[in-house]
């Protein structure tokens, strides 16, 4: 008796498409929302479209997106080389070291930056002269008055790099734990010291583990550079409001400073990607370097057992 093919069977199933309405109502409302925007952008006279061109190259303004990146170059230098030691000294046998580390760690990283700056800004009215010396009422070696010392670009840089050293320390903690201890093992065997053991196999491991978070750092501090406008310090915003200040062009000049910021956060977020598929080749390479090594060994030792 043959098979009645006419019907389906009773395990065939058939997958049916089933219309998501809510992906279509919220993405026709996305598309009307982008619309909308688009056409203020464009259309609304007051935006001075012709007025932004003309500042975008303006040397105050060029002026003031230099010293914004000297000042997220410098605040990322200085925080991650005080982080790293804040980190080490985290990890460290030592009980001072790590309560020294933990409350850096805790006082900076709950202190908003703009707080901190304008505090070291101002620190004259605490301490009127800074001095190298005996302490306690002792000899004074070396002294300086407090307003030559820390000037507005100083009390921004120490604002921006203690915040992110308390950040960077952490993050950086966190990419030494994560090496294999089985590699300080190794070293130890080899008779490397701690020192070395650190700057040659851990802290380079470690840093490749961190490089992607702190690039988002480094996105983050280049706009955390805007708060030094309250010092009066000529960065890329504190420039632009200091020529709408003398034009009245005020929402021309606030969009150039934003096209500015836009440009160089898209250049970094570019450069980072970059970085990490660079790291997540290396990765791979290394894996099947590895795989293949092992699989030599295991050739070599059954040639030699035959």
């Amino acid at each position: 008796m043959s098979e009645d093919r006419s019907h389906p069977s009773i395990h065939e199933v058939t997958a049916i498409a089933v219309p998501k309405i809510g992906h279509w109502i919220g993405g026709v409302a996305l598309a009307v929302f982008a619309v909308i925007f688009l056409q203020v952008l464009v259309t609304n006279a007051n935006m001075q479209w012709g007025v932004v061109a003309q500042y975008m190259l303006n040397p105050a303004i060029l002026s003031g997106l230099g010293m914004t990146l000297l000042l997220t170059a410098l605040a990322m230098v200085l925080g991650l080389a005080i982080g790293v030691i804040l980190a080490i000294m985290r990890l460290s046998g030592s009980h001072v070291f790590q309560l020294a580390s933990w409350g850096w760690i805790w006082f900076f990283r709950g202190v908003p930056p703009l707080v901190q700056m304008i505090f070291w800004y101002n620190l004259a009215l605490l301490l009127p002269e800074l001095s190298i010396g005996i302490p306690f009422g002792g000899l004074k070696l070396v002294s300086w008055n407090t307003n030559e010392v820390i000037t507005p670009f100083s009390a921004a840089i120490m604002g921006l790099a203690f915040t992110e050293s308390a950040y960077a320390a952490e993050m950086i903690r966190a990419g030494i734990q994560a090496v294999n201890t089985g590699q300080t093992e190794a070293a130890a065997t080899l008779g490397m010291t701690r020192g070395q053991t650190l700057r040659r196999i851990v802290l380079p491991q470690a840093l490749r583990i961190v490089i992607p978070p702190i690039g988002n750092d480094t996105i983050s501090m280049l706009k955390f550079t805007s708060l030094v406008s309250v010092l009066a310090l000529p960065d890329l915003l504190y420039s632009a409001q200091m020529v709408y200040a003398r034009t009245y062009q005020t929402v021309p000049l606030l969009l150039v400073a934003t096209i500015w910021y836009l440009v160089l956060t898209t250049i970094l977020t570019a450069v980072e990607h970059a970085i990490e598929h660079r790291l997540k080749a290396e990765h791979h390479s290394s894996k099947k370097t590895q795989t293949r090594t092992s699989l030599f060994r295991l050739f070599a030792r059954q040639h030699e057992a035959r």
